[in-house]
């Protein structure tokens, strides 16, 4: 730390109690009260330096008052500053430093010592040591702008708190190799000008390590909120990188804001309260304070400003019962960068006293809305339909889709939690428009999370659940697990065995038409050209081999049809079985030896509607429920004749 030493004589000053005593030998004539200490001095050192004093000096002699007391308890530094200042009247030695330059500037420009006073007073000695040895080192910059808090107004007014903002804000951006500071002052060992390590005071050669940008974070997180604001300001001014500066925020707000390391390590938060031991830890009231201004100084931009920071200040905001403005802004930060988001982010615990859900899903609702309001804005459409009747895939819905596969997973997290209602649920599913999710497996994974902890759902509470769900978009092994879950309804049930059958169909003719195409191929290829045999056969060998390997795939295809047809037949299986299980509790509605007409073919339909019961509460039901089961048998007809 930078000194300058003043004065050459020895120390006169003593101090009893609250009193300072000057031992020159001559009894003191002038009582400077200064607080609750009190300074017995003299008046000719005094009002040789001081302006202020010898006018109140002269006004008391004309008052012909016999005690000369004066009261100077709003002199700015208090009574430590006014010591300094009476030992430089007295030419006493003492240290001029980076901690008390500042208040002893403001205590001399109280004082009046001006150089019409005397010269080489204390005012230009003290504007003189802070122009050229504080501003031009880092650490004193920090500690003289530290100072300033307890004299913050006439330090503005004299532009000391400029001059030393202006000073950490250029710092800040530099290498700090560049000024040839010692690194001494980081714990590292003493540098040369050049830059090299010294060693016993021989240069080494050795380059340091270049310093990384956040290098001045924890010397600036010592400062108070406003002259940390006034620093941010001028370094934004000055074009500092916005990942620098939000990289900043970060850091002050987890060394001011314990709920922010809530989820570190023990030896982390210790680290990021070390500042805090020193004082008193901020009452709830000032850390609200703290997170509302740090909300405004954050830039307004996507990317900028990390998901987890975000998520970190919204709980806290939460939890400190923050202004409406403060939380809807994180919200709607967060919802700029939900892509960017993880599951944990998102399980916000809940703190309202009238709703009993152990998460907040509403306030992830509000933000995935202000996501999906920002992907309309700024140009996200649904995609397009190709030629075959497939969605085209396009890099735009990237982030979309990964909002939705995040929301899903939140829906499973939540879906446990027996106080939260359906349409909550219901409501927070269906936001994700329908081509956010190529597959739906996920959702139906927390529908069925959410019908297993919520068992006492009646029939049609469960349909309207299920509806969020596209049957048709589920995987073949979601389908299975589907066809076989007894929580889902029945309806539901028959919807995905449906498409499952379409499906089956569907990739049977595929291979069908695949290994008809490398028949007739290999049937080609199979026979050599005249030319080839002119040659003397040299394409045969050739042929033949190319031949034998279609033949090969097209034995594999095969075996692939049977396999499938194979599924198929099971399905019907399991579809009769479950048919009959299904009627059987149901007030017996049909008769035990019916079977579902669902995936049969047409030829099936004619003995089952011949096996129909006499009975008119039977035969009423069979009527009523042929209609749909012949559509379906002619949808089934015309898909086996396409096949």
């Amino acid at each position: 730390m930078a000194c300058l030493k003043l004065g050459s004589r020895a120390d006169v000053f003593r101090k009893q109690g609250q009193d300072w005593y000057c031992t020159t030998g001559l009894p003191s004539d002038i009582t400077v009260v200064v607080g609750e200490q009190s300074f017995h001095l003299h008046k000719f050192p005094l009002l040789s330096k001081s302006g202020l004093l010898e006018r109140l000096i002269r006004e008391k002699i004309e008052k012909g008052e016999d005690s000369c007391a004066i009261d100077l308890s709003d002199i700015p530094g208090g009574a430590k500053a006014f010591e300094l200042a009476a030992r430089f009247c007295y030419g006493v030695k003492f240290e001029l430093t980076s901690s008390n330059v500042v208040h002893l500037r403001c205590a001399s420009e109280y004082l009046e010592m001006t150089e019409e006073i005397a010269e080489g007073n204390l005012i230009a000695q003290t504007e003189n040591f802070l122009t050229q040895t504080v501003l031009k080192s880092w650490k004193d910059s920090i500690k003289a702008l530290h100072t300033c808090d307890d004299v913050i107004d006439l330090a503005e007014k004299l532009q000391v708190v400029k001059k030393c903002i202006d000073s950490v804000a250029t710092k800040s951006s530099t290498d700090p190799d560049v000024f040839g500071w010692p690194v001494a002052q980081y714990g590292g060992p003493t540098q040369s000008p050049g830059g090299s390590f010294l060693w016993n005071g021989i240069s080494t050669g050795a380059r340091p390590r270049n310093c990384s940008s956040d290098w001045w974070y924890d010397d600036v997180s010592c400062l108070s909120l406003p002259l940390y604001k006034k620093v941010i300001s001028a370094m934004e001014y000055r074009g500092v990188n916005q990942d620098i500066i939000v990289g900043s925020l970060n850091h002050y707000a987890k060394r001011r804001l314990p709920g922010l390391n809530r989820r570190k390590s023990i030896s982390d938060v210790s680290n990021c309260l070390s500042v805090s031991t020193l004082t008193a830890m901020p009452s709830e009231e000032e850390q609200r304070y703290l997170l509302e201004e740090i909300d405004r100084l954050l830039p307004f931009q996507r990317g900028v400003t990390s998901c987890k920071l975000l998520f970190g200040l919204l709980r806290t905001a939460i939890f400190l019962k923050a202004s409406s403005s403060c939380m809807s802004n994180l919200e709607r930060r967060i919802g700029l960068q939900l892509d960017k988001a993880t599951l944990e982010d998102l399980l916000i615990t809940n703190m309202s006293e009238s709703i009993e859900m152990l998460y907040d899903v509403d306030c992830v609702h509000r933000i995935l809305d202000h996501f999906l309001a920002m992907d309309q804005e700024t140009g996200g459409a649904s995609p397009g339909i190709g030629e075959d009747g497939h969605l085209l895939a396009s890099p735009s819905l990237l982030p979309i889709t990964m909002v939705a596969k995040l929301i899903d997973g939140y829906l499973a997290e939540v879906a446990p939690d027996a106080n939260l209602k359906l349409p909550k649920f219901r409501s927070l599913a269906a936001a994700i428009p329908d081509y956010a999710r190529p597959i739906d497996d996920g959702l139906y994974r927390a529908v069925d999370i959410y019908l297993k902890a919520h068992p006492h759902l009646s029939e049609s509470e469960k349909e309207e659940l299920c509806r969020v769900m596209d049957c048709q978009k589920l995987s073949l092994e979601a389908c299975t697990h589907a066809a076989q879950n007894e929580r889902l309804p029945l309806r539901v049930i028959v919807q995905v065995l449906f498409f499952e059958q379409l499906q089956l169909r569907s990739s049977i003719a595929e291979c069908l038409m695949i290994s008809e195409n490398l028949e007739g191929g290999s049937r080609q290829l199979g026979m050599p050209t005249s030319s080839e045999q002119h040659r003397g056969g040299g394409g045969w060998p050739l042929a033949a081999r190319e031949n034998q390997a279609l033949r090969e795939g097209m034995d594999g295809m095969k075996q692939r049809v049977a396999e499938l047809e194979k599924e198929c037949s099971t399905m019907r299986e399991e579809i009769a079985r479950l048919g009959r299980s299904r009627s059987t509790g149901k007030s017996r509605l049909f008769s035990l030896g019916a079977k579902p007409q669902i995936c049969s073919t047409a030829k099936d339909a004619a003995p089952a509607k011949a096996a129909t019961s006499s009975d008119d509460d039977k035969l009423a039901v069979v009527k009523a429920d042929a209609t749909p089961r012949l559509k379906l048998s002619r949808h089934k007809k015309n898909l086996s004749i396409e096949a």
